[in-house]
């Protein structure tokens, strides 16, 4: 009797398949070799008929010749920083596209000669944030807070508070970050209470400047006190404040968030901050501020190397300017409006045969910042045991499980994507 495997299409008929011929011009020969073996190992298996081995491999094709694949936060956590932090907005999005060519990134089209790079997203941030007299944009804000400490502390001290001394995600220290740089760290204080009596002890003539973090993703509570940033900028040595969430002006829905804006007003010489947290735009790292030490700073040899690309430029200026961001739009969600969604997935899911309930929920702020803060919300309650089918469906899905179910948290899912949400639970539960 003839093997069935001997009927598997060869690799070299396949590719010559109109759709897989074009999928190869998009994505690349090698990435769609890869899937064709893959196929053709499923019908050596036995899984498919080697008449199926052209459609399976079509049907494991990725979207794009990148491994990331876009996914949907159901995790009720706005700013996820597994799930890249902040989603961009359309108009972000189609300021990268317009980028992804040759651009005037770093040339004036009317005079004809080189100009200031990202001169436009600069701009921006100057407007969004008039309080700064200069601004400047780095690739995160770990590194803002690293071209301070090399531009201004290099053998010299930087003055914090023990209770500063935070770690953030994945082991990262700041302590280490500012140690690395070749400056020396002078600790006030206690873990839990600083005066201003202890800053100004600390202050000497190795003093580059005094640094305020602020703890973004834990909070101390009781017996504590702290150092407000007026109390600092009365001191002789300027005050950098490490704000963290990238919040540029107050918000009523974050009322114990520190903002650029504030900051600068009480007196902080250099704010740093992140682009891609509350200001819900692409990683960046912001520095604003007094003009001169912002210049120095910009002039280091070490800026080069700290500089963001021509689509993060893009991104920043189109989310500084455009409308607001998904962040923005998942932090005011209405709760009444979610739970009305969630009850109407929720029934749309039982009539095909999901054991799916709309339950009240409470999201988070996350990317470190505004902790402890709850935002009233609705979810879609699924049973636990599928909580891994839906992170490998297409789209994925990441939820969260609470007591023995799987909640889809619509506050991070964009309603415009309550039809892909559907569909993705039912292909999984089927």
């Amino acid at each position: 009797m003839t093997d069935p495997r001997r009927h598997i299409p060869r690799t070299d008929t396949l590719l010559a398949e109109p759709r897989l011929a074009k999928a190869a011009q998009q994505l690349g020969t090698d990435l769609v070799k890869e899937v064709i073996s893959a196929a053709q190992q499923c019908a050596r298996r036995g899984d498919i008929a080697p008449a199926e081995v052209a459609e399976r491999a079509l049907a494991m094709l990725p979207p794009t010749a990148s491994s990331l694949r876009s996914v949907l936060n159901a995790t009720g956590v706005v700013v996820h920083t597994n799930l890249g932090r902040a989603p961009l907005s359309a108009a972000a999005l189609d300021a990268v596209h317009a980028a992804g060519g040759s651009t005037d990134v770093e040339f004036d089209l009317a005079q004809g000669r080189r100009a200031a790079r990202g001169s436009g997203a600069l701009a921006a941030l100057a407007r969004a944030v008039p309080d700064a007299a200069d601004v400047h944009v780095v690739n995160n804000n770990a590194a803002a807070l690293l071209l301070c400490a090399l531009g201004l502390a290099r053998g010299r001290e930087i003055v914090i508070s023990r209770g500063e001394l935070v770690e953030i995600g994945d082991g990262f220290r700041i302590p280490d970050l500012l140690e690395g740089t070749g400056a020396r760290l002078r600790e006030v204080g206690a873990t839990n209470r600083t005066t201003v009596a202890d800053y100004a002890e600390a202050l000497g003539p190795d003093t580059a400047f005094v640094l305020k973090v602020h703890p973004s993703n834990f909070r101390v509570t009781g017996f504590t006190a702290q150092v407000p940033i007026t109390r600092l900028a009365a001191l002789d040595a300027p005050v950098v404040a490490d704000i963290g969430s990238g919040l540029l002006r107050p918000d009523p829905l974050l009322p114990d968030e520190p903002d650029a804006t504030t900051a600068l007003r009480e007196g902080a010489a250099l704010v740093t901050a992140s682009g891609d947290k509350l200001l819900g735009g692409p990683q960046a790292g912001l520095l604003l501020g007094d003009a001169a030490l912002v210049s120095r700073l910009r002039g280091h040899p070490c800026a080069r190397a700290l500089r963001v690309d021509k689509l993060t430029l893009a991104a920043l200026e189109a989310t500084l300017r455009g409308p607001a961001p998904p962040v923005r739009a998942a932090l005011e969600a209405d709760a009444g409006a979610l739970r009305g969604r969630a009850e109407e997935l929720s029934s749309a899911l039982r009539r095909r045969g999901v054991d799916a309930h709309a339950v009240h929920s409470v999201a988070a702020v996350g990317g470190g910042g505004a902790p402890g803060v709850e935002l009233p919300s609705a979810a879609v309650s699924v049973p636990a045991e599928h909580a891994a089918r839906l992170r490998r469906g297409q789209p994925p899905v990441v939820g969260r499980v609470e007591k023995g179910r799987c909640l889809l948290d619509l506050r991070t899912v964009d309603p415009d994507d309550d039809e892909r949400l559907l569909e993705a639970v039912s292909a999984c539960m089927s």
